[in-house]
């Protein structure tokens, strides 16, 4: 069966991968215009200007589609965090900009990110999404674990600590979301937030 051109690219037809990228990229498109209700592989089917049954091809239903969303959202977050995070800096500013990161792209992702966590506290996902959701909290870990090495914060469970730490910024991020904060808001007050977080956790 010969692929389908791209409806804006002339007869370019799509290449092996590329279909499945470009319903991923559709379909967080809208995501983010008109929510996870609007998504319908045929939809995007039409979109791309394939058969209906081509994107069944690379997802069975609406479902895995709504999970490699998550994936690569999940995904992106923790290559963002991973980025950001710099060893060499002192605990405070380390932990803010890690903060930063993290924040900035719920405020960047809001949809994105409520589908994420949707898809994080229900008990059947696939391994491949729990291992991606597993590795965004490994930043935070390091963290925590160089700043105990180091007498720096209070000994303890590391993985409890940042768990703590990240629901703090996690709540920040779900009231952006909800519109209950102005993102400018909550991207000005991370400074202010690691900084009451970690004056709690110093050592007495």
């Amino acid at each position: 069966m010969t692929p389908m051109p791209h409806p804006e690219s002339g007869s370019r037809p799509y290449h092996h991968g590329d279909l499945r990228a470009a319903l991923l990229s559709t379909a967080e498109r809208t995501l983010r215009q008109n929510g996870a209700g609007a998504l319908s592989l045929r939809e995007l089917a039409r979109e791309l200007g394939v058969s209906h049954a081509a994107p069944g091809r690379h997802f069975k239903d609406k479902q895995a589609l709504l999970d490699a969303l998550a994936l690569t959202g999940f995904q992106r977050l923790a290559a963002t965090m991973d980025a950001t995070d710099d060893p060499a800096l002192p605990l405070e500013p380390r932990l803010t900009a890690l903060a930063r990161a993290y924040l900035g792209f719920t405020v960047d992702n809001p949809a994105l990110l409520e589908l994420m966590y949707t898809r994080k506290h229900d008990p059947d996902i696939p391994e491949q999404l729990a291992g991606a959701i597993a590795r965004t909290k490994e930043p935070f870990f390091r963290i925590i674990t160089d700043a105990q090495e180091r007498g720096e914060i209070v000994p303890g469970d590391p993985e409890r600590i940042a768990l703590l730490a990240g629901a703090a910024l996690h709540g920040v991020a779900s009231f952006t979301a909800t519109g209950h904060l102005p993102p400018e808001t909550a991207l000005t007050g991370v400074d202010e937030l690691v900084h009451h977080l970690l004056h709690g956790l110093r050592p007495r």
